[in-house]
């Protein structure tokens, strides 16, 4: 098959109905099941988010035109989760805002299931299977957003808990609520029937073959919601499924390092991150703060990548090309999750070249001993070594406002001895250093560099 072919064959399968999918070759609903001792998210996971570019609003149009792009874009550089962001059970969604009392479409225990005018193939009870069938014949990856707790209109309607004698008014905790959503209220998991509605909603995810789920209103009070999120690991384990559990939004506190990577393979280190410099500038110490904890199947989250066209096709990134370096720089030294946040159905040749350089993906996807190294205020350093060899990676950051000399000694680095340098985002060698790596950057521009 030529390429056109190919891509043509791709879309076509993606804007076809749920009849012409069912003859197609199986989708991996039916994974391996999970085992205890599984590592799911070996590598930090990469992928596409709605929310950034379609706030609540996406609709299975948009999603699966989306996804067309992303797997002839994207998929080939390791970009290969598409989740469905925030309200998709919502009829009413518009914007960025909340409605005060929302009336999300459920089933008749409670659970949430797409909003059948905007994904029309969950229609017949199907839910979300078709549209995830959709995006595992692409050989990508089917993620949605949840909140945490259970809908306040299953409350409200008293609705039965699947297989338990227990109603949605005996484990509800209305007094837990999320202070910017009003879909919810928490659950309390001391309550007969409460871990048996996480592991009802689970379930339901695993028929539909969700491979990633982002919970929110989880991290933050931590120790408040600790025992839901403990549940919906316990919940995942049930449906033998390997769904990478992703926790959202934070700032999870440090503290509880060691208690959430037990539980979750992703979590976010700070609020909403979108495209402001202060908050870039600030998530340098959260992903320092973070070095501990961060290795296979656990991955502190700095959050999604504003980049491109943003916020319902209003404007494009308000960070500069410096900036936007920097983000990419410092988000694959530090091994944080890449989840990119723009429409792609606007993606220009700068923000797709930013997204798919492979030498920085391979940073940020095969690299270990990732660390900080302080040098002087106004200055970032860190360096991680390669997987499979005694190369390293030197990433250098001005966060000043002026340009300067940014650099590190060899020997700070435990290096003895002259060095090949490359540089990753030029794509050139540069000459052999002896003392000293370093490069004239920008105001709040990166370097990136493998020393051999």
């Amino acid at each position: 098959m030529n390429m056109l072919n190919w891509k043509a064959s791709r879309r076509n399968l993606l804007t076809a109905g749920v009849t012409g999918l069912a003859g197609a070759v199986t989708a991996p609903a039916n994974a391996a099941p999970q085992r205890r001792d599984q590592v799911l998210a070996p590598r930090p996971p990469m992928g596409w988010n709605s929310w950034n570019s379609f706030a609540t609003t996406i609709t299975e149009a948009q999603a699966r035109e989306t996804a067309t792009i992303m797997a002839e874009k994207l998929l080939p550089f390791g970009y290969d989760i598409f989740t469905v962001d925030i309200q998709w059970y919502e009829p009413e969604a518009s914007s960025y805002t909340y409605n005060a009392k929302p009336k999300p479409a459920m089933d008749a225990y409670g659970r949430m299931i797409p909003a059948p005018n905007r994904f029309p193939s969950s229609a017949h009870d199907s839910g979300f299977a078709p549209l995830a069938k959709a995006m595992h014949l692409l050989g990508l990856k089917f993620g949605i957003h949840v909140m945490r707790g259970i809908p306040r209109a299953a409350v409200e309607q008293n609705l039965p808990i699947l297989g338990t004698p227990y109603h949605a008014a005996d484990i509800a905790d209305r007094t837990s609520i999320c202070s910017w959503n009003p879909d919810m209220f928490g659950v309390d998991m001391a309550r007969p029937g409460a871990q048996a509605y996480y592991d009802s909603i689970f379930r339901l995810y695993a028929d539909w073959g969700v491979d990633f789920v982002k919970m929110d209103d989880m991290s933050r009070p931590y120790d408040a919601h600790a025992a839901e999120i403990e549940a919906a690991h316990k919940a995942i384990l049930a449906t033998g499924r390997p769904i990478i559990l992703s926790l959202s939004p934070g700032e999870t506190p440090v503290i509880r390092g060691d208690h959430v990577r037990r539980f979750a393979q992703m979590w976010r280190i700070s609020d909403d991150f979108w495209d402001d410099w202060a908050m870039l500038d600030a998530q340098f110490t959260r992903l320092e703060n973070w070095t501990p904890y961060r290795g296979p199947g656990s991955w502190p989250d700095a959050d999604m990548l504003p980049l491109g066209r943003l916020a319902l096709g209003e404007r494009d990134t308000r960070f500069t090309p410096d900036e936007q370096r920097t983000l990419m720089t410092l988000w694959a030294i530090a091994r944080s999750p890449l989840i990119m946040g723009g429409d792609l159905r606007h993606l220009d040749d700068a923000t797709l070249a930013l997204l798919t350089n492979r030498d920085v993906l391979a940073v940020n996807q095969a690299s270990h001993g990732n660390c900080p190294h302080f040098v002087e205020d106004g200055v970032r350093i860190w360096s991680a070594w390669a997987d499979g060899g005694t190369d390293r990676y030197v990433a250098l950051f001005n966060t000043g406002d002026k340009p300067r000399d940014v650099g590190v000694r060899l020997r700070d680095l435990g290096i003895s001895g002259p060095v090949a340098v490359r540089d990753l985002w030029e794509g050139k060698a540069l000459p052999r250093q002896a003392e000293r790596i370093s490069a004239m950057l920008p105001s709040h521009g990166a370097a990136l560099y493998r020393l051999r």
